[in-house]
């Protein structure tokens, strides 16, 4: 599933190609995907001018005068930049057409979602599927009093309260098994005995490694190309993730794996105590 950094990878790949751009045509392929496309998208769209794009969490936000798209990959989604004249695919599902290019959603596992926020409600922070989550982990608002702060009350396992999202917002599963090595806490501690100092080294690990990620262009996740059809290789520099029974980079011991949530996680028994 594409993450955070794979989500900015794409904001800021399709950013310059369609920011101040006027929709000319919207092409819908099949009903909806994870949940039905607003049927009268096409209309609402025609004509309008992309003020902004952003992102929240693994949303992709793209803002109108009058209303907000978002956008989420799901499991298998990417999108593409192309010549508005490129005929699609098998799991092409959805462009939005901008001047001589076009944005192209393909999905084959249809788990992606894209869904329109008007105006008239209000802010798209309101937006039922964006007003629980987290603060953003490269926002200068998270840090280590935060993640004290809220984990007082939290028995669960540090790995878990991150994946939640209700707490930090994007850190999943590959770039939260990265972090916890970075800052040596072992995934099944609770959250609740992390002390403060430990925090403010896991603060620092998330930003860092997200950061590294998004600059080497995510990860090659198994379905994942970013916007110019290339993928990343941040996953050239995994210390744990899908490196079971490997020696761990830094000390030599094999890298353990374990379920946690339904999830893989992997940790160094030695390096993360």
């Amino acid at each position: 599933m594409p993450e955070l950094p794979e989500v900015e990878v794409t904001r800021r790949g399709v950013s310059p190609h369609l920011l101040g751009q006027k929709v000319t045509e919207v092409v819908l392929r099949r009903s909806g995907l994870r949940w039905p496309f607003p049927a009268d998208l096409p209309d609402l769209l025609r004509g309008q001018v992309i003020a902004s794009i952003g992102r929240r969490g693994k949303y992709l936000l793209i803002t109108f005068p009058h209303g907000t798209v978002l956008i989420h990959l799901g499991m298998s989604g990417h999108l593409r930049v192309l010549p508005f004249n490129t005929p699609p695919g098998k799991h092409d599902h959805i462009d939005i057409v901008v001047g001589s290019q076009l944005l192209r959603m393909n999905d084959p596992r249809r788990f992606g979602a894209v869904l329109w926020h008007p105006m008239s409600d209000g802010d798209v922070e309101n937006h039922l599927l964006l007003r629980n989550l987290g603060v953003e982990p490269l926002e200068e608002k998270f840090d280590a009093a935060l993640l004290y702060r809220q984990t007082r009350q939290r028995h669960s396992a540090i790995k878990q309260v991150l994946l939640a999202g209700d707490i930090v917002v994007g850190v999943g599963n590959i770039y939260a098994s990265e972090s916890l090595f970075k800052a040596r806490i072992n995934p099944k501690s609770a959250a609740n005995r992390i002390s403060l100092a430990r925090y403010k080294l896991l603060a620092e690990s998330i930003r860092e490694t997200l950061a590294a990620a998004i600059v080497q262009g995510g990860s090659s996740l198994r379905d994942f190309v970013a916007v110019n059809g290339q993928s990343g290789y941040f996953q050239q520099t995994y210390f744990v993730y899908d490196r079971t029974d490997k020696p761990c980079k830094i000390c030599g011991t094999t890298i353990r794996q374990i379920k946690q949530g339904q999830r893989s996680t992997f940790y160094c028994v030695t390096c993360q105590k």
